[in-house]
């Protein structure tokens, strides 16, 4: 996978098939809201668990029942890049297994 940069044209369609993530301060984020703490927590090992998987790590932020990412790539230059969708997407997949919304 790729970490050129992406052109805005290419972020913005990319955002279309992923609700809930926007750009802000050149950064890929979402956050989510859980249940409890405990849901959330659980959460955040799993997404720990696929950014090792990735080799490509978001800064991970746990709140009282939510969970924030934010996420660019540092090789590129801290710019957004297909790796950071990549892991948008897998978050994506498993968010609703922790019931987030």
């Amino acid at each position: 996978m790729s970490d050129e940069p992406l052109s805005q044209k290419e972020i913005e369609d990319r955002l279309r098939e992923l609700p809930g993530w926007s750009v802000a301060d050149d950064r890929l984020t979402r956050t989510y809201r859980l249940g409890s703490h405990f849901a959330a927590a659980a959460m955040v090992v799993h997404v720990a668990q696929v950014q090792e998987e990735l080799n490509h790590h978001s800064d991970l932020t746990l709140g009282y029942n939510t969970v924030a990412l934010a996420v660019n790539t540092h090789s590129a230059g801290g710019a957004v890049t297909a790796l950071d969708f990549a892991l948008a997407e897998r978050v994506e997949a498993l968010a609703a297994g922790h019931g987030a919304s």
